[in-house]
């Protein structure tokens, strides 16, 4: 989740910190503001800007008590050890790598029913082609699951990836 931040007046600075050379990191504008990849190590770190970032200028971060303070204030804090040599520590939400890998089957699966695959090209490629029958393709359980898969990485695509960012709930 990107973390907001804006540029302070030079009155605030002793309460801000420079995000290093924010100008020079990758930036780009969008419709919405001004999007940037910092990367400290082997971390990235999303950052969202109303303005363009200014040379030398210190930014606060802005986190909303919404539906995902946790998550924006988790990844705030992430990006301040970050900026002052400390490790980031761990994601907030780590994913296991069987749903890594689900959810990157999801896409994969997608990707090849746009391009105009059909669910049998698509259970090939995602599962082998010696695990699909020559006969009874209808009945099988991977024409199912290769169908399920389509339909997750519809999901995704729809706005269902921010879940991948929210606790699970006992009430959905």
């Amino acid at each position: 989740m990107p973390v907001a931040v804006t540029a302070s007046p030079r009155s605030a600075a002793a309460a801000s910190q420079p995000l290093l050379d924010l100008a020079a990191g990758q930036v780009r504008r969008a419709s919405d503001g001004w999007h940037a990849v910092l990367r400290f190590g082997a971390v990235e770190h999303r950052v969202w800007l109303r303005e363009p970032p200014a040379v030398g200028a210190r930014y606060i971060a802005e986190l909303p008590f919404d539906g995902d303070f946790e998550e924006r204030a988790y990844a705030a804090r992430r990006l301040w050890r970050a900026m002052n040599g400390r490790t980031a520590g761990p994601a907030f939400r780590d994913l296991s790598k069987q749903r890594r890998e689900r959810l990157s089957e999801a896409i994969r699966a997608l990707d090849a029913q746009s391009a105009g695959s059909t669910y049998r090209a698509i259970a090939e490629a995602v599962f082998g082609k010696k695990r699909i029958p020559d006969r009874a393709w209808k009945t099988h359980d991977l024409r199912n699951r290769t169908i399920r898969l389509v339909q997750r990485g519809l999901a995704l695509v729809r706005g269902g990836y921010r879940q991948l960012l929210r606790p699970r709930r006992r009430d959905r």
